[in-house]
């Protein structure tokens, strides 16, 4: 029983870091305008790469992948001596993932959760994790969509772990975030069968830094101010 309420309790936990918004944080801490004000509306890291700041869409793929790969780290280090299991570590990992897509500190508006998911196979699995990760570089290197990359490393996923090392309590997990991911695609599926979809690094409109519409208006009022003729 107590062994079922570590593991409840670090699954709760998982889900409340995997609700730290960075994509949303970090735009603050850097002036950049709410990424959820722009371009696909998506909190992560592609979409802040479309305000034109490369650092903090970085920084933001860094922290939105950690959250996903320190619970499940944690998991695997210090579970085992309070009765936790790998199925109990890829439940952790799921969790974190699902936070990013529900965050309760953000009223649930969340990301696509791709980084997120790539920190949680990389804990659970290194290799798989890579393997993952190659699959949405060579992906995204020959064809520019991030969605297309996404979509690709999610459904080879569960494959690469069924084929290679096997079925295990963690498939689960990976299965239900591959599904989840793919889900929260579906409207880049259509602008992809469309046409319309963005590709990397596509600035978007609306990306402007925060409070720099105010200053631009200011700034046209006191040219007009200037231009306009005096009463005698």
């Amino acid at each position: 029983m107590q062994d079922a309420l570590f593991s409840v309790a670090a699954i709760i936990a998982g889900y409340l870091f995997g609700s730290l918004s960075f994509a949303v944080i970090i735009s603050r801490m850097m002036g950049l305008s709410d990424p959820r004000s722009y371009g696909s509306g998506n909190p992560g890291a592609t979409n802040v790469l479309r305000s034109g700041n490369k650092a903090a869409a970085i920084l933001t793929l860094l922290f939105d992948a950690l959250k996903g790969y320190v619970p499940v780290v944690l998991v695997h280090h210090y579970g085992p001596a309070y009765g936790m299991e790998e199925g109990t570590a890829a439940l952790v990992g799921l969790a974190a993932f699902i936070g990013h897509l529900w965050p309760v500190f953000f009223r649930f508006q969340g990301g696509k959760g791709v980084a997120t998911a790539a920190g949680v196979l990389l804990a659970i699995n290194p290799w798989l994790g890579l393997a993952t990760l190659l699959t949405w570089i060579i992906i995204a290197y020959f064809f520019r969509y991030s969605s297309l990359a996404s979509l690709s490393a999610a459904v080879f996923a569960p494959f690469y772990q069924m084929l290679i090392w096997g079925v295990g309590p963690e498939l689960i997990a990976i299965v239900l975030m591959s599904l989840l991911l793919i889900w929260r695609h579906e409207a880049n599926i259509r602008k992809l069968m469309a046409g319309t979809e963005s590709k990397l690094g596509q600035k978007a409109a609306g990306a402007a830094p925060a409070g720099a519409g105010a200053g631009k208006a200011k700034g046209k009022a006191h040219a007009h101010s200037h231009n306009k003729p005096h009463s005698k």
